[in-house]
């Protein structure tokens, strides 16, 4: 059964000729705005009418958080650890000491095995693009087996096209192969952002680079990074690695772990709270891989690329969705490979403290607009009947919990959990449950501050080294910063998920909002290194 049609579209008004399916389609839209605005409408109106069942539903969450808590804190413990031991391990020594027998890969040699590097841009700054080319130089892996895109935007105007052509002279002959691709702007059919840019980019250049001269596509890994993503010196090399071992190397993405450490010291306390809290969750799900997906920058075969059609053009989302449309195409035979190995990318600074909230809103807000995949992968599975029942019930069941606890979670442990003691009539207040409910959720809330230590302490052991010139006081706000988290996991993120949920409830839908790269002082431009200055080159 072909798949294809199915995991290349869009909204709603895709099916507009077809009202059964449009209908469908749009109450899987809804149904994200429909479950959060319910449970919190409900939770308002049962406390006058319901207090008693509010009270133990409120309760019976704040158990099932505080449980899910101290496993994220244990599994984040955990990761932290095992991604530190992986940034020590010479993986360049590790890659070339590997048998040729036990490669899961067609290839004679580790150094058959090509990196094609794509970076979609749009306003970047020179500066934004040159660091990111000269952390790629540092790459312990040979430079001939990287190969550039630089996949630029013609609605961002000659400027745009006057700094790529720039950064190619400077660099196109230290790699491999090095090419720029703009990509047209008003595509009939197309939604302007990410996913459009990288596949014109690819579309224009596999027939010349790899069909031409018969490169076979197995050889091959693609890397889709945001333009300000900076590779450790043994990132290319530990992906080599993952890919000639993994148990289906050509039907695997391979996730690294984001940290937001390029700019880190100059960003703001609002800034830095989301970026780390980012961080902490994909800790998290490296040790999950059976319910990851693919997340803003990562690495997939360039054979599943193809088969798939490239990414997906219409929705905003292309990062996880390609995930998903290698799962549907390999009927949910298809593996999140996690590396445990990280890459530096930019927290969101702007030019002032309300820009910097404004921009940090806006880029949850687009985060959250994932709810895009919920009909999206609902119809790309009920597409394929080769992909077993209670796979397809347990993915999308996790999938819309997720999304559920986004929105209504933050509100429900930190609003909400005194409504029914004081909205509950005067009866109700009289009883044991409402006496106990606030006691109960105060020790959970204080149980909940173990997390808190979790998170703080990795604050610490993930920023790189103070640069020079940073005033020691910067230590004092880190360490402040984690009193205001009860109001950062509410304003920048049950408040854009909601906003996201209610856009898409209202049939209002979003665009891609490109987060702008502005970095305030200096920047190093060398090479990077973590926390214990361990993750330098051994070209």
């Amino acid at each position: 059964m072909n798949v294809q049609p199915m995991i290349h579209t869009g909204r709603a008004t895709d099916f507009i000729d077809d009202p059964k399916l449009y209908r469908l389609r749009r109450g899987l839209e809804m149904l994200p705005g429909i479950l959060s605005w319910s449970t919190l409408i409900g939770a308002l109106v049962g406390s006058f009418l319901f207090p008693k069942y509010v009270a133990l539903f409120i309760i019976a969450f704040d158990t099932y958080f505080i449980i899910n808590g101290v496993y994220f804190a244990i599994f984040l413990i955990r990761n932290t650890r095992r991604m530190k031991r992986s940034m020590k391990e010479d993986w360049l020594k590790k890659l070339k000491a590997l048998k040729k027998e036990n490669y899961r890969v067609e290839v004679s040699t580790w150094q058959d095995v090509i990196h094609l590097v794509v970076f979609p841009f749009y306003q970047e700054s020179e500066k934004v693009l040159r660091s990111t080319m000269q952390a790629l130089k540092e790459s312990d892996y040979p430079l001939e087996q990287i190969w550039v895109v630089l996949a630029g935007e013609e609605r961002a105007g000659s400027d745009a096209r006057d700094v790529a052509a720039t950064i190619k002279r400077e660099y196109e002959g230290i790699f491999g192969k090095f090419f720029t691709t703009v990509h047209p702007e008003d595509v009939a059919g197309e939604l302007a952002g990410k996913g459009s840019n990288q596949a014109y980019a690819m579309k224009q250049l596999v027939p010349k680079l790899f069909d031409e001269p018969n490169i076979p596509y197995e050889r091959v890994l693609v890397s889709s990074f945001d333009s300000d993503t900076r590779v450790y010196p043994g990132y290319f090399a530990c992906l080599t690695h993952f890919f000639l071992t993994a148990e289906r190397p050509q039907q695997s993405s391979y996730q690294p772990i984001p940290l937001y450490n390029n700019n880190i010291w100059e960003a703001p306390l609002l800034s830095r709270l989301p970026a780390i809290g980012s961080t902490a969750w994909q800790l998290f799900m490296q040790a999950q891989p059976n319910l990851m997906e693919t997340f803003s920058s990562h690495s997939m075969p360039l054979k599943a690329l193809v088969e798939v059609g490239y990414w997906n053009t219409k929705l905003v989302s292309e990062d996880s969705i390609i995930f998903w449309q290698c799962y549907v195409q390999y009927d949910g035979e298809y593996d999140m490979v996690s590396l445990y190995y990280p890459i530096s990318m930019d927290a969101n600074v702007a030019q002032n403290m309300f820009a910097t909230a404004g921009n940090i809103y806006k880029q949850y807000r687009r985060w959250a607009y994932g709810i895009e995949k919920i009909p999206f992968v609902a119809f790309a599975l009920a597409k394929n009947p080769r992909i077993p029942f209670w796979k397809k019930v347990k993915r999308m069941a996790k999938m819309i919990l997720g999304f559920w606890n986004w929105a209504t979670a933050s509100f429900l442990l930190l609003a909400l959990g005194w409504l029914p003691v004081v909205l509950g009539p005067e009866a109700f207040r009289q009883t044991v449950l409402a006496y106990s409910l606030p006691r109960w959720t105060s020790m959970l809330m204080r149980i909940a501050m173990i997390g808190l230590l979790v998170n703080g302490i990795l604050t610490f052991i993930l920023m790189p080294p103070r640069p020079k010139g940073t005033s020691r006081w910067v230590y004092v706000s880190i360490a402040l910063q984690w009193f205001f988290l009860p109001f950062s996991v509410i304003l920048f993120g049950a408040v854009p998920a909601l906003d996201a949920q209610t856009r898409m409830l209202r049939g209002k839908y979003l665009g891609f909002w490109v987060t702008k790269k502005v970095r305030l002082g200096k920047f190093e431009e060398g090479k990077l290194e973590d926390a214990s200055g361990v993750a330098k080159s051994s070209k």
